[in-house]
């Protein structure tokens, strides 16, 4: 600032001009100056003061603000250090406001211009390219809750491509506008969705909005007839979304209520309708309750009953929560401690008792589960693993025997009756193992079942669930369906009751 008018000074004086160290009070006495001057002008180091407490002190030359500095306003807090050019913030500087915020970067003529890094009031990081003190340009921002955005910038909102992590795992890469998802991109959410298409306004152009099984509403199958159900996620017009894949759905069946505990003496069974599971309704005009599927496993391609690698027993499987990935959950300890424990069989037996529940991922718009049966009637199940070891497999004929035996022996108390004495199930250090031929021979009760597919996804892809689809799987007595029209593979052991049938009737013909 050049001196224009007389003011009172204090200081050195060379030709009768302020030279040296001195002080100046300028005229107004709203300025004052303490420093080095040089031929009548403010030169080298030097503190500019004002009346309301703000100052300047750093480097002047010919009477001007230029170089490094230090300045202070009173009136905002705010407090700058760097290079300024004419009283102007120009160049590389670092600015730390009062309410928090802390820039350090370029300066352009007194505004944030160029590369920085800013760190805003709530603990947000940003370094990138700015323009007139906003974000614009290429740059790298680090959100409070932990996201993180390094992609282009048109004033202060993300806008052009950009790469997106956010802190719960998802990531999303493609285009913006307007601070948000707009145009081509492609997401792989936290849940294991991946979604890569259009977007408008942060939400996906093409969304499925229901699920739907393919084939008739209504299937009439056979006892221990295996089905493949193919499932598709349709937008309202019936279009599979093929853009959209990894939403976990859950297969699985129920049984009109009150059909098990009419048909079965299984105390298990029992213990299943009186925990408090209330019935489930269906759009068949019945409530129903759950009833345990058999899936193939990965090391054989016949059905088999499977739960979670950990292996559950029946009485835990009725406790299981919703699930929240891949795998089947696990059970959390409960007053049934002691009734879980004794029906808690060797992982040798466990690895084939049925499930509740199937789970599959939905891959481009589509899921498949394959040669999945209904499992056979709970006290065939449980008898089945009651029985002694044995290397041929069992009958029918001599399950009904071993069934009317076990009902004839006095067991001692409660917990035998609902549990397995794991002496039987050991065989000098061998465990038993439920052979896959009993399984099949036992058959699952006639009657009508619902099949439901519900949508899992945890947590759900753009905050909801697609609606459950449904179909109603009728159980007919093999003798009232055709051969031709029976789904599934026919075991050797029913071929051949079958073939002994026939040839009985010809010889009664005869």
């Amino acid at each position: 600032m050049a001196d224009s008018r007389p003011g009172l000074y204090r200081g050195e004086t060379k030709d009768q001009r302020r030279s040296g160290y001195g002080h100046y009070i300028y005229s107004n006495s709203f300025f004052q100056y303490e420093g080095e001057w040089k031929e009548g002008k403010k030169h080298g180091h030097g503190k500019l003061l004002f009346k309301d407490g703000s100052y300047y002190e750093g480097e002047f030359v010919n009477g001007e603000i230029v170089g490094n500095g230090f300045r202070y306003w009173a009136h905002t807090g705010n407090i700058y250090s760097g290079q300024f050019l004419y009283g102007e913030l120009q160049g590389h500087g670092v600015m730390q406001y009062k309410d928090g915020q802390r820039y350090e970067g370029n300066f352009c003529y007194g505004v944030q211009e160029g590369h920085g890094q800013l760190t805003d009031k709530e603990g947000q990081q940003y370094e990138g390219s700015f323009y007139k003190n906003r974000r614009h340009g290429g740059g790298k921002m680090r959100f409070k809750n932990g996201d993180e955005y390094e992609g282009d910038w048109i004033l202060d909102q993300r806008q052009g491509h950009g790469l997106l992590h956010c802190a719960d795992g998802t990531v999303y890469e493609g285009q913006w506008r307007n601070d948000t998802f707009n145009g081509q991109g492609s997401i792989i959410h936290c849940s294991g969705v991946i979604y890569d298409g259009q977007w408008l306004n942060g939400y996906p152009v093409v969304q499925p909005k229901k699920m739907v099984i393919l084939g008739p509403e209504v299937i009439d199958t056979v006892p221990g007839s295996a089905h493949t159900f193919h499932v598709q996620l349709q937008d309202e017009e019936g279009e599979v979304i093929e853009c959209e894949s990894g939403r976990l759905l859950e297969l699985c069946a129920g049984i009109r209520d009150g059909v098990v505990l009419a048909s079965s003496k299984t105390s298990l069974y029992k213990i299943m309708e009186l925990l408090g599971r209330k019935p489930i309704k269906s759009p068949f005009g019945f409530g129903y309750i759950s009833y345990p599927l058999m899936v193939p496993t990965s090391e054989s391609p016949e059905p088999q009953a499977s739960v979670s690698s950990a292996g559950k027993s029946l009485l835990a499987l009725l406790e299981l929560p919703a699930p929240k990935g891949d795998s089947e959950p696990e059970s959390e300890p409960t007053s049934l401690d002691s009734m879980r424990d004794t029906l808690n069989i060797q992982d040798g037996i466990e690895d084939n008792f049925p499930s509740l529940s199937h789970f599959q991922r939905a891959e481009s718009g589509s899921a498949i589960f394959n040669n999945v049966i209904l499992a056979p009637s709970p006290g065939d199940v449980l008898l089945a693993v009651q029985m002694d070891d044995t290397p041929e497999p069992l009958s029918p004929r001599r399950i009904k025997k071993r069934k009317d035996k076990t009902h004839a022996e006095k067991i001692p108390s409660s917990q035998e009756s609902l549990g397995i004495n794991r002496s039987r199930l050991m065989d000098e250090g061998s465990k038993t193992r439920l052979s896959q031929t009993c399984l099949r021979e036992a058959v699952t009760l006639p009657g009508e079942y619902a099949i439901m597919v519900h949508e899992v996804t945890s947590p759900p892809f753009m905050g909801q669930h697609l609606p459950p689809a449904f179909r109603l799987l009728r159980i007919l007595p093999e003798k009232v369906l055709p051969e031709s029209t029976v789904p599934g593979k026919v075991s050797p052991e029913r071929g051949k009751r079958m073939s002994l049938k026939s040839e009985a009737g010809k010889e009664a013909g005869n």
